[in-house]
């Protein structure tokens, strides 16, 4: 390192030094500090550590690069000399970035290091390598903030705070061991190492260190770029200012109440700074103090629009003036036309050679003489003209387009065909040989086939035979072509023309004479059809250019069928009486030397080539000593318009110039297929200018500027002049968008030219025909330039010195990023200029850009060699990522690498660009290996919001007065009216109801339990549960030697002895508490729940069946944990027929009846306290709702273990006396049609199931209605079924379950949801219309859907908006509110209540509210006032409980049973589950549902954050290869709909995301399997 200048040792800041750097960054990234002023504490605190360097240039620091958020570039470390293009051979040297800020130390003092590691693969076993090839884990300045602390405990982090060196992280990389810091926690697979990922992008400023190990210790201090913080929940990504949008919206008094109440104000853009802009909001409004609530709306999600750098360069030159190219020399005795042309030389000199076919093995198979060519296309013209017919029409007129379809090594053949269709006043389509029915683009081509008219195509025998054929033998219809007869032209099929007859069109007309095809950047294709006279002046003009002579031989490697191939190999050369050598595509790729052997061998005067076909004779020349290069006078490198045919031009000419090959010789050209060729470089014998180069400023270009780069920096584009103006023609440049204005002379724009010899339009496309080839260039001042329309030609150029033409991109590669221009070419070039040759395949790569969230993101990708490792790949992506960011200062979106040979190929090499763009958005591309970085692309996401000032309680109901809007309240119906309270009373007890049944209705059933066969396993009636219980309660009383108040732990399968056990204990005074069992298949993660619920419910026995026990006491249960601890276990089984002496009866209702205990979705186990008030109350509720008697059979397929389950299962039914079909949801399995089997045979009018048992009916019974019609299934007999869930309602689950079992007589409007929670079990129940209430008409409404607007639910707003409007969200209600209940809508922090239609927490009041938690394992703490909340404003006698659900309460226009108008209760999400993710709350299932339409093969999908990332996990319903595509889909899809950067996007098997009984996500235990790497994942990408 000493010869390059020495860089700073990176001696270790002071700690003090480091903290003061640490806060002004914290500082920064708060708003509290502009750029600039940052920029100079720091530079003041940094002044005693940076040592001077003589000179101006502090090592390593690149003066030169604008201060911009991009990494810093790396220092130019070699002098390069200054005619030197940018070598794209040269390895990496000038590339790799040995950057490492101090920036990240600074970081690093205040927080805990931070690792990108690796993608972790599932099937790569990774070897490991030596030290030199790992990379040092980037340290980035992430600063998390408070919101997401980790969890202490759980993600022991290794700090790196004393090791500001990066020492100790190469002793860890040597021992191999793995660290379990929390970023690296996910890529410890087999063999695996947590692999610090060179996060080049991860944070624009903190470059990443990529520097090898040598460079480790080595440490650049970088004086500009402030790191930014990459956190999703801050991103401050855009470093420079911009002038301040404040959005403040504001509502004067005197608007209009509608305005008032949706607070929709007018946002006030303005430079105005945002304190300015407040002043004059006050100025606005009446004096007395504003209501922020109904003034201030702050959802409005303005997306960044990227303003202006104001130092951006500007074009300052002239405004240039139109360049004129020589005239047309009109001495030469041109013949009239080509035909004539074509005539002449066929009957003059018919043995002259025209055209010389090779084979794949360089062999010359055919030389088609003028004379035959001549003869040929007579005949074939004679044959087209007079021998196809159809119904005795002629097929063909003058004018019919014709499809020439033949392949590329078959030119003789196509040029008979094109010139026989001229002569027969045809149009030649000439389009790509269809190789299979799928080929990439084949389907557009058949598009512009149709559009044009073509029924004919013209080919080859062996072309013809290898064409994929129908059953019938004719070739097959391929995707998108109109039906085509197809015309063998090989000699025996065409008829001689009798002597009389001669062709009619040897004059040059206006009519077309031929239609070339091309591919827009879009992926359609388009026919430009050229003119007979514009075909005349092209081969004149390109004669007159390249000194054609009569006799000269070219050799040509380019497609005879378009382009310059074409003009120059096709008709040029005919019109000259040139011998054209056509070199197939095939023996090039067999022997990449042959067209330089062909040269030598013909001593042609004149080669047509490509860039790539000189790379490639360069890779292969060593063995050749004898090949010859001095009969050349014109190398005419076709797309000489690319940035990096340049340095293939030099090489090649280092190379060949010991050959014979003249430097002059070298000529590039730019062409356009609108345009033909616009310009040729000329040698100096024929008038030319010496040959210019330019390097131009990378920078300077993206913004549409040319400056000529002096500094020699690494961000520059070598370009070289692609030689004059045609002959004949007018050349001007006019800006890219817009009208076309002249650009000034250091400006680059599209280059248009005005000549007889351009195409004429579009075939068939008027509109775009206009825009392109009739442009009106004007001046500054609105002046036309020329009375004759241009035609653009779609390059990017500008007017060099000598009336030079400079080109320097495609308006196709065009990627406008933010408010600069990219070129697709250059990027290219960038990656290929990466150690091309190791890990991917040099003319492989596609560059493209896909529009996500408003703006272009770059997307590359690239093949990669097979041979190429998992870490030299990732390794190589990040590299490719750092070159491309310190030349371009623009991010890639997304790198993927695919494996060898799968991108779609364009006919001749080359990429099909657009269906590789089409394949990357529609997931079809499968790459091996992805590597995305939205975190530094993305930066026009809407600022994080800033949370308001809470407005007071009380000013908010007196806002809610102001507005006219009432205080979002609602209730069920009144119990006191219901019923006589003296059976209230009566059945206080359920011990005492069941004794009542027993001893009035003995033989009455109250349950049938039901198995997998569908057939009662077990009943129950009155009679026989008393007893049953009998025997239990005596059992506890002398074998558990129990107490009155003990709790009894009850392990049972769902079922009748649950039911009895239940009772038991009530029948002896002890409180039961019921169990889900452990299942036998999966001990290890089931058991310790069970035992945790008997510990924490401190249950003094427990009480199962004798498998249950048996399984308790198991070898297996053992190993979970110690079996020796359980309490004492009885099991009910064999238990003697005994009484009790007196059953129990509790002293007062407030007695603890039993206990409810259910782990919630956030993983927290709570159990509730349920007194026996409460528990005959809900009952009561259940039954006036429902409208339960004993004549009622319902069905119900639920768990009995917890909330609604549990109560409909063991409790309602001794309530009310109904009978009850259980049908326990685990049989499902076994037979998916169980429960509606069950329904339909019980003709049960009432069901209840859960989400989990609705979905398994939808998937698994979907194609299986017919069967069950057959089988007798009906459901005509259902008048409600209803969902219990303690969720927002899943509206398309419901919907498509009514749906697919209409067929089966489901009525429409039968399937309701439920809502309960912990603190109340059952808030609501949506009975349908029934019993005697439905004669009356006045059960309620049906369940209303509402449509919200998305955006306003993160802001915690409620908006409503029409069906099908962008962001829409439906939200069904949660089925009507219980008799006794009361419910109230509160702000979740100030606890006051709130307005019809806000959003805020659910709270309830009831006589079945729960009594309290028992325990709430590990935070009794926090939720003490879970049920005893008082509002802080207004009603604040009343005691809540607080749901921890958030919702609103609306007033819809219907009425319920009592008249009153109906309050319809939306239930939006748990509060536990939301993601505060950029200031908003995000409800997880919201983009979980996004995420899950974004690809078909995507299963399921949950999302939870880690540190402060939103890590999304996917259920791959498909092939493990294509398991990558979804990586962009879904980071896509989040962007564009949530606003939100995905962290972490983990890909997994079908049936990872756990899944409890009710059909929730467990995204907790998911979260805390990801952190502990349990998931076995196929692949997860860290989006860096």
């Amino acid at each position: 390192m000493a010869d390059r200048g020495g860089p700073l040792e990176a001696a270790p800041l002071p700690a003090e030094l480091r903290e003061s750097l640490a806060e002004l960054e914290l500082e920064l990234s708060e708003g509290d500090i502009t750029q600039k002023g940052y920029e100079k504490k720091r530079a003041k605190l940094l002044a005693r550590y940076v040592p001077l360097v003589p000179g101006n240039c502090v090592s390593g620091v690149n003066l030169s690069l604008p201060a911009e958020n991009k990494i810093p570039g790396p220092s130019q470390t070699t002098a390069v000399p200054k005619q030197k293009s940018r070598p794209t051979t040269s390895r990496d040297e000038r590339f790799r970035s040995d950057v490492h800020t101090e920036a990240v130390q600074a970081a690093l003092a205040k927080y805990k290091e931070r690792k990108m590691p690796m993608p972790s693969k599932r099937r790569s076993v990774l070897a490991h390598s030596s030290v030199g090839a790992y990379t040092p884990p980037d340290t980035s300045s992430a600063s998390e903030d408070e919101g997401s602390l980790r969890r202490p405990g759980r993600l022991a982090s290794t700090p790196l705070q004393s090791h500001p060196s990066v020492e100790p992280w190469l002793d860890r990389v040597i021992q191999g061991s793995s660290t379990s810091s929390s970023a690296s926690s996910t890529s410890s697979h087999v063999g695996a190492r947590p692999a610090a990922a060179p996060s080049t992008a991860a944070t624009p400023g903190a470059a990443a260190a990529t520097a090898l190990a040598g460079l480790v210790a080595h440490t650049h201090i970088d004086l500009q770029s402030a790191p930014p913080d990459v956190t999703t929940g801050l991103v401050q990504h855009v470093h420079y200012e911009r002038p301040q949008v404040a959005s403040v919206r504001g509502t004067p008094r005197g608007y209009s109440t509608s305005v008032l109440e949706t607070a929709d104000g007018v946002p006030v853009n303005s430079r105005v700074s945002s304190k300015i802009q407040q002043l004059l909001n006050t100025l606005k409004r009446p004096k007395r103090p504003p209501l922020k609530e109904f003034f201030v709306d702050d959802f409005e999600e303005l997306l960044e629009v990227q303003q202006p750098d104001p130092n951006q360069p500007k074009p300052e030159g002239d405004q240039m003036v139109v360049l004129k190219g020589e005239p047309l020399s009109v001495g030469a005795p041109w013949p009239p036309s080509l035909l004539a042309a074509l005539q002449h030389w066929g009957t003059t000199q018919p043995k002259a050679p025209c055209l010389t076919a090779l084979d794949t093995a360089g062999k010359a198979i055919c030389t088609l003489t003028y004379g035959k060519l001549w003869s040929r296309s007579l005949k074939l013209a004679y044959t087209l003209l007079n021998k196809l017919t159809s119904k005795n029409e002629p097929l063909l007129k003058p004018g019919d387009r014709v499809a020439l379809v033949f392949p590329n090594s078959d030119p003789v053949m196509f040029l008979a065909a094109f010139y026989g269709c001229l002569l027969a006043e045809l149009v030649p389509v000439p389009v790509e040989v269809p190789l299979t029915r799928k080929d990439a683009g084949s389907q557009q081509v058949g598009f512009l086939l149709g559009s044009c008219g073509v029924t004919l195509a013209l080919t080859t025998d062996a072309c013809q035979k290898g064409l994929p054929k129908a059953q019938t033998g004719e070739v097959a219809a391929f995707k998108g072509w109109p039906p085509l007869a197809w015309l063998v032209i090989d000699g025996k099929h065409l008829v001689k023309p009798p002597k009389d007859w001669h062709p009619v069109a040897l004059d040059a007309g206006t009519g077309t004479a031929y239609i070339e095809y091309k591919t827009s950047k879009e992926g359609s294709t388009v026919g430009i059809t050229v003119s007979h006279a514009s075909l005349l002046a092209q081969c004149r003009a390109l004669t007159q250019a390249c000194a054609y002579s009569e006799g000269e031989t070219l050799t040509n490697v380019l497609d005879f069928k378009r382009d310059a191939g074409l003009w120059h190999g096709v008709l040029t050369s005919v019109m000259n009486r040139m011998h054209v050598v056509s070199i197939p595509y095939a023996l090039m790729k067999v022997n990449p030397l042959s067209w330089i052997q062909k040269v030598c061998s013909y001593k042609a005067q004149v080669a047509l080539v490509k860039s790539r076909d000189m790379h490639w004779s360069l890779l292969a020349q060593r063995g050749q000593r004898d090949v010859s290069l001095s009969s050349l006078r014109m190398l005419i490198v076709a797309d000489g318009a690319n940035p990096w045919s340049i340095s293939s031009c030099d090489a090649f000419l280092n190379v060949f110039q010991s050959r014979g090959l003249r430097p002059e010789v070298i000529c590039p050209c730019a062409s356009s297929s609108e345009a033909l060729t616009v310009a040729i470089r000329r040698p100096p014998d024929l008038g030319g200018p010496p040959p210019r180069k330019a390097v131009l400023s990378m920078s300077g270009l993206s913004y549409g500027v040319i400056r000529v780069d002096t500094e020699e920096k690494l961000s520059v584009l070598t370009v070289q002049d692609v030689g004059q103006v045609m002959p004949g023609a007018s050349v001007c440049v006019v800006k890219v968008e817009g009208t076309p204005y002249l650009c000034k002379t250091d400006e680059v724009g599209e280059i248009c030219v005005d000549s007889s010899a351009t195409g004429t339009a579009y075939y068939g496309l008027l509109g775009i025909t206009k825009n392109a080839f009739e442009t009106v260039p004007i001046t500054a001042g609105g002046v036309p330039v020329s009375d004759r329309p241009f035609t653009r030609t779609g390059l990017l150029g500008f007017i060099g010195p000598d009336s030079l033409v400079f080109v320097v991109g495609k308006l196709d590669g065009l990627m406008v990023v933010g408010v600069r221009r990219h070129n697709a070419d250059d990027v290219v070039a960038t990656a290929l200029a990466v150690e091309p040759m190791k890990f991917v395949y040099r003319g492989r790569i596609a560059v493209f850009s896909v529009t996500v969230l408003h703006d272009d993101r770059i997307v590359l990708v690239a093949e990669q060699r097979p041979d190429a490792s998992e870490e030299d790949s990732f390794q190589w992506m990040s590299r490719v990522l750092q070159a491309i960011d310190s030349i371009h200062q623009v991010g890639v979106y997304c790198l993927a690498l695919v494996p060898a040979n799968t991108l779609p190929k364009a006919p001749l090499g080359g990429i099909h660009i657009s269906e590789t763009k089409q394949r990357f958005l529609e997931g079809t591309l499968h790459p091996c290996n992805v590597l995305m970085c939205p975190h530094t692309c993305v930066t026009n996401l809407p600022k994080p919001r800033q949370k308001q000032p809470e407005v007071g309680p009380a000013s908010m109901i007196v806002g809610n007065l102001v507005a006219g809007k009432r205080i979002a309240q609602a209730s069920g119906r009144e119990l006191s009216h219901l019923e006589d309270s003296d059976q209230a009373r009566k059945f206080l007890f359920l011990a005492d109801v069941l004794q009542w049944r027993a001893h009035t209705t003995p033989d009455h059933p109250l349950f049938l339990l039901l198995n997998a066969k569908g057939t009662v396993t077990s009943t129950a009636t009155c009679v026989q549960l008393h007893k049953r219980a009998e025997r239990v309660a005596a059992a506890l009383m002398e074998k558990g030697r129990l107490r009155v108040g003990d709790h009894v732990a009850l392990v049972y399968p769902p079922g009748v002895d649950l039911i009895a056990a239940f009772y038991g204990c009530l029948y002896c005074g002890c409180v039961p508490v019921t169990v889900r069992p452990p299942h036998p298949q999966n001990l290890g993660t089931t058991l310790p729940t069970v035992r945790m619920i008997v510990e924490v419910s401190k249950s003094a026995c427990v009480l199962t069946t004798q498998a249950i026990t048996r399984l308790l006491r198991s070898k297996e249960a053992a190993a979970a944990m110690d079996i020796r601890t359980w309490p004492t276990i009885l099991d009910t089984d064999d238990m003697p027929k005994k009484k009790v002496a007196s059953i129990f009866r509790p002293p007062s209702p407030d007695v603890l009846a039993y206990l409810d205990f259910s782990v919630s979705t956030t993983g927290i186990l709570a159990g509730v306290k349920m007194s026996h008030a409460a528990t005959s109350a809900l009952c009561r509720s259940i039954k006036l709702q429902c409208e339960l008697y004993p004549s009622r059979q319902i069905a119900i397929c639920l768990d009995p273990y917890c909330g609604l389950g549990f109560a409909l299962w063991c409790l309602c039914s001794v309530y009310s006396g109904h009978q009850s079909v259980l049908v326990p949801p685990l049989e499902l399995e076994s037979n998916v049609s169980l429960w509606l089997s069950a329904v339909s045979q019980y003709k049960a009018r009432v069901t209840f199931c859960s989400y989990s048992v609705m979905e398994m009916c939808t998937k698994g019974l979907g194609a299986q209605t017919a069967v069950l019609r057959m089988k007798g299934v009906n459901l005509s007999c259902v008048r409600t079924c209803m969902v219990v869930a303690e969720e927002r309602p899943r509206v398309a689950l419901t919907q498509s379950f009514s749906k697919l079992f209409k067929d089966l007589g489901l009525p429409a409007r039968a399937v309701s949801t439920t809502f309960g929670c912990r603190v109340n079990v059952a808030i609501c129940l949506q009975p349908n219309r029934l019993g005697k209430l439905a004669e009356q008409g006045t059960a309620g409404p049906d369940p209303t859907t509402v449509y919200v607007d998305m955006r306003a639910l993160r802001h915690d707003r409620v908006r409503l908006v029409e069906r099908g409007s962008p962001h829409s969200l439906p939200l069904m209600e949660s089925g009507k509110i219980l008799p006794g209940v009361k419910v109230i809508i509160a702000h979740t922090e100030t606890k006051g209540p709130l307005g019809d239609s806000h959003l805020g927490e659910i709270w309830v009041s009831s006589p079945h509210n729960a009594t309290g938690y028992y325990t709430i394992y590990g935070e009794e703490a926090l939720h003490a006032d879970h049920f005893s909340a008082r509002l802080s404003f207004g009603d604040s006698q009343t005691i809540w409980a607080r749901t921890g659900y958030l919702g609103f309460l609306r007033r819809t226009e219907l009425t319920d049973a009592s008249g009153e108008p109906h309050d319809a209760l939306y239930v939006v999400g748990s509060l536990d589950e939301t993601l505060e993710l950029r200031g908003m709350r995000y409800h997880p299932i919201d983009i979980e549902t996004s995420v899950i339409r974004a690809h078909r093969s995507i299963a399921e999908c949950a999302v939870f954050t880690w540190t402060n990332l939103l890590v999304v996990v996917v259920e791959l319903d498909g092939l493990e290869q294509d398991a990558l595509d979804l990586v962009a889909l879904v980071t896509n899809v989040v962007l564009e709909e949530h606003y939100l950067v995905v962290g972490v996007v983990v890909l997994v098997d079908p049936g990872v995301i756990p899944i409890n009984s009710r059909g929730e996500k467990q995204r907790m235990h998911l979260r805390d399997g990801f952190l502990a790497d349990q998931l076995d994942p196929i692949y997860v990408a860290y989006n860096m």
